[in-house]
């Protein structure tokens, strides 16, 4: 199954989120926080019944960017 991933820097680490389901991780690099995140889905697939994966699991998520006039 493929999933999003949203990475952004918190602090001195990285923050990773799954939209989709809206789990996250984080670690001290991207790919870190990247392989936490996929460890963490990976153990909520093992561990959730069909009916709460199926209830959690959010449609289509689209991440793209805008741009907007400042100032």
């Amino acid at each position: 199954m493929k999933l999003t991933a949203i990475i952004e820097r918190e602090g001195d680490g990285y923050v990773a989120l799954c939209p989709e389901l809206d789990i996250a991780s984080q670690g001290d690099t991207v790919e870190q926080a990247r392989d936490n995140l996929q460890e963490a889905l990976e153990l909520f697939f093992e561990e959730a019944s069909p009916e709460e994966a199926k209830h959690r699991l959010r449609g289509e998520i689209f991440v793209t960017q805008v741009e907007v006039a400042v100032g």
